[in-house]
């Protein structure tokens, strides 16, 4: 078991200690772009977290308004040594969606899958497997003798926003055939026949001939081809999301682009030396026949 443990933690120290340092070189090496000019593909987007219209975002513990959040519920037990144990009984992540707005325009985020550096983060403690309020005002309040502890970040609207991901524009050039929306038109106009006999029965005898029938199907091919030359003209729909079939990172982080990075490195530097101290704590093992 000593063996496994110290291989598992040298090879999470060297898978995780790599991933982090790619991160960081990442957020250094990628420019920084707009959301109005930016180009379709992995992209760095610098401005301020925004709630979408619509029902709010509540975090499930403290529930308070927000952006996004993720949540953890540990209770308390014992190992086999009789010593305190806490165990993870329920979690959640936030997967709604929210805006990052810069002084050029806004993009939708899609937080699914996503590495998050939120600004807030609590942790407090209580007597049931959700709290019945949120965290205390008190930071000293350790939960002694508590059986369960709750810890919840929170990005909120308002926050600053960093983010790198993969940016697409989602046009607003309405698909399909100009024909099928011209025949739904018409079969909508129908419905209403007192409209159509007032717009198009020249004649006034209640019923449609062919050549009133050819006016009303070239007054809504002319409609279709204005609504869609409207929405054509309207500005696309951004969204940044996870990049598909890549590994590379969805990073959000309430902060600026240097402390990230430096955040990462320091991560890889500990992973990396994690990696170093197994290698070398397996190697006096097997020099010294411990093993």
């Amino acid at each position: 078991m000593f063996l496994a443990a110290v291989a598992a933690a040298g090879a999470w120290g060297f898978v995780r200690g790599f991933r982090w340092w790619h991160w960081a070189r990442l957020i250094e090496d990628t420019p920084t772009s707009r959301v109005r000019s930016a180009a379709q593909g992995y992209v760095e987007l610098i401005g301020t977290g925004r709630r979408m219209a619509g029902a709010p975002v509540i975090a499930p513990l403290s529930k308070l308004p927000c952006t996004w959040w993720s949540f953890t519920v540990e209770r308390r037990g014992r190992d086999s040594k009789g010593r305190t144990k806490w165990q993870v009984v329920n979690r959640g992540v936030s997967d709604s969606l929210f805006y990052l707005e810069d002084d050029t325009g806004r993009c939708i985020v899609d937080p699914e899958g996503a590495e998050v550096l939120p600004k807030a983060t609590d942790s407090w403690y209580g007597d049931t497997p959700l709290p019945v309020a949120g965290p205390p005002s008190h930071r000293g309040f350790r939960g002694f003798g508590s059986d369960y502890r709750y810890r919840e970040s929170r990005m909120h609207d308002g926050d600053p926003l960093y983010a790198i991901g993969w940016f697409r524009t989602e046009s607003n050039v309405v698909p399909g055939a100009v024909d099928e929306e011209v025949a739904a038109l018409l079969r909508q106009w129908k419905r209403d026949n007192s409209m159509l006999m007032q717009r198009f029965d020249t004649d006034g005898d209640g019923t449609l001939t062919l050549p009133e029938w050819e006016r009303a199907r070239i007054a809504a091919h002319q409609q279709v081809l204005a609504e869609r030359r409207g929405h054509a003209a309207e500005p696309g729909i951004h969204v940044l999301q996870k990049p598909r079939g890549d590994d590379r990172p969805l990073l959000l982080a309430a902060g600026d682009a240097p402390k990230l990075a430096r955040r990462y490195r320091l991560h890889a530097v500990g992973g990396l030396v994690t990696f170093v101290a197994a290698a070398a704590a397996l190697a006096w093992l097997l020099l010294n026949d411990v093993l």
